[in-house]
């Protein structure tokens, strides 16, 4: 055990030091580019992640979320000329509130009834930034969004106008993130939503109030994604209702899924292999979902706990061929 969490620190230490470097690797842009976006696919696994895979219940309007975020952002930072250091924890803000809300009466539903509720909410909302031109503009979107605001440090100031910048100060919430998440997930309240995932009705019996930690784990993943949205916003400059769609959420449940469920892990790989997988795919146009929609079939007939579940039973295995050794 103690040489696997060995083992285990050094890959997080050289995942980090890699993720750090990356940029300063000599790629071309557009490969930077393409690891800001799996940054932000991370954060909006994660908080998937967090109702789906440790709560148990099923959620396509993460897109939804990630609008709110941008949106509310967006419009604070135009309008009111607000700093991006303010109008970024209200857009989250903003998005759990919401998810609040909702989660109050659908969270009470099972299985495919939550599911439909929330792709419902995702539709509304998706039309709401399609039709509501006096505030969002409607399909022309907000354009000329603001960078995010320099900061001083006395002895250097940080901007963030590059891709490189952006990515670095992604990588930094990512990295915070990750620590809350781990936090979150091994306390008292990530054993309630393990237990509430596994059996429903012993964690009723138990007394541990379900709604209350299902509700909780909602409105704190709906902030995440909505936190990803207005640093969405303040990286592209630009949003519009075709960005947050159903579409999108399926693509964050797919990144959930296939990296594994349940797991701090899981949403980080499969969020890198999805979003690299569908770039490098662009060659083949519109064969492009097709190969796509069956890679995603293989992946999960053969590896139904994700690659991140491959990864560990390769571990066990190799640990217990070395026992027999």
């Amino acid at each position: 055990m103690k040489q696997w969490m060995n083992l285990k620190t050094l890959v997080i230490i050289v995942a980090i030091l890699f993720a750090v470097a990356f940029p300063q690797m000599g790629f071309k842009m557009y490969y930077v580019h393409i690891g800001v976006l799996s940054l932000l696919h991370i954060l909006l696994a994660l908080g998937l992640n967090l109702v789906a895979g440790y709560a148990g219940q099923l959620s396509l309007a993460q897109a939804a979320f990630f609008g709110i975020g941008a949106y509310v952002s967006a419009l604070l930072m135009l309008n009111l000329k607000w700093s991006f250091w303010l109008a970024a924890p209200l857009g989250a803000l903003a998005a759990g509130l919401v998810a609040v809300g909702i989660g109050l009466p659908t969270l009470r539903l099972k299985g495919p009834y939550f599911v439909i509720s929330t792709m419902g909410f995702g539709e509304i909302v998706r039309l709401v930034f399609l039709n509501w031109e006096s505030v969002t503009r409607g399909p022309n979107g907000l354009p000329g969004i603001p960078a995010p605001d320099p900061i001083s440090l006395g002895f250097v100031t940080l901007t963030f106008e590059s891709r490189v910048e952006n990515y670095y100060l992604i990588l930094t919430v990512l990295l915070v993130v990750l620590v809350l998440y781990y936090n979150l997930v091994h306390s008292r309240i990530g054993r309630a939503l393990r237990a509430i995932r596994n059996d429903y009705i012993a964690t009723q019996v138990m007394g541990i109030h379900v709604a209350f930690y299902r509700i909780l784990a909602f409105g704190v993943g709906a902030a995440l994604s909505g936190l990803t949205g207005a640093l969405y916003a303040g990286y592209i400059r630009f949003i519009s209702p075709d960005t947050f769609t159903i579409g999108e959420s399926i693509n964050i449940l797919i990144m959930m899924v296939i990296g594994g469920m349940g797991t701090i892990s899981g949403p980080i790989i499969g969020a890198i292999f999805i979003t690299y997988l569908l770039e490098t795919m662009r060659v083949f146009a519109e064969y492009r979902l097709v190969i796509y929609g069956l890679l995603m079939f293989l992946v999960i007939l053969y590896m139904p706990h994700g690659i991140a579940g491959m990864l560990k039973k390769l571990s066990l295995r190799v640990r217990a061929g070395k026992k027999e050794a």
